[in-house]
């Protein structure tokens, strides 16, 4: 289910370089593991081509993925029950991911559906959206242990959000890009089962106007965000929020915006942390 619309990243040289990094990023919250998975990846992320599809493969039921699922760069669209192309909610996805499972070198073209369902913790590798449908992927996993990890790839002509955050645990969004969207990751706002003290941690990102939030978070549920080098193009007038704090609830209601920007609590960034090109 997701939240109804808001209005409107061998040798010794290398493992002490790792042991660097891991250190840099106690500030944000971020676990060892975390680090050297997003680490270990491929090289292919936010400043990648968009790839061109080696082939075209239909969707009439959602693909079950467990373990390791390699689309090879062909591109997959929604047909039959799955090839409805809009903002309606409760539409199934074209993958669904179980506990663990990695989804890796696949493009999503139009109609997509509901994207990409995580049931637990899981890796996107290099995933491209060329049209999201009601939301890019959605991550649903119950333990507070999750971690779900998006590592390259990119989003475009997101009408709402691109990443819906409805469980538990941390997220982590390295060397990805996103353009016309209207918010790149939101914790749920009106979600019937709600969780506390949800990571968002957004790093290396290429993010192109249009666009209306980076990231959006419930602090009466210990939310927070973390955001480093973030890039933002065609913004001038900086319209895009980087980060929204909101009110969530698990009523349904449309979930009040408390405010915008670093709070040193919730949305930990400096205006250094952003780049405006």
């Amino acid at each position: 289910m997701t939240a109804r619309p808001e209005q409107r990243v061998r040798h010794r040289r290398s493992l002490t370089k790792r042991r660097a990094v891991i250190g840099s990023a106690a500030a944000l919250g971020i676990t060892a593991t975390a680090v050297l998975t997003t680490t270990t990846l491929s090289s292919a992320g936010a400043a990648s081509s968009w790839p061109t599809a080696t082939g075209k493969k239909p969707v009439s039921s959602t693909i079950k993925v467990t373990g390791t699922y390699d689309g090879t760069y062909q591109r997959f669209q929604g047909s039959g029950a799955l090839g409805g192309g809009g903002q309606n909610e409760g539409q199934a996805p074209l993958f669904q991911l179980a506990d663990g499972a990695v989804l890796k070198n696949v493009i999503l073209g139009s109609p997509a559906a509901d994207g990409v369902h995580c049931l637990g913790s899981c890796t996107l590798q290099n995933v491209w959206w060329e049209d999201v449908g009601e939301d890019a992927a959605t991550f649903k996993g119950t333990s507070p242990t999750a971690v779900y990890t998006v590592h390259g790839g990119g989003a475009r002509h997101a009408g709402d959000k691109v990443f819906q955050f409805n469980g538990a645990g941390k997220l982590v969004v390295t060397k990805f890009q996103v353009s016309d969207f209207g918010k790149l990751v939101r914790t749920c706002g009106n979600c019937s089962k709600q969780y506390k003290n949800r990571q968002v941690i957004i790093n290396d990102v290429d993010v192109t106007a249009p666009g209306r939030s980076i990231v959006g978070i419930n602090a009466n549920y210990g939310d927070t965000a973390a955001l480093r080098k973030v890039r933002i193009h065609g913004d001038g007038g900086k319209k895009i929020k980087p980060c929204t704090r909101f009110q969530g609830n698990d009523s349904g209601a449309e979930p009040k915006e408390l405010g915008t920007g670093p709070d040193g609590t919730h949305c930990r960034y400096a205006q250094t942390d952003l780049g405006y090109k």
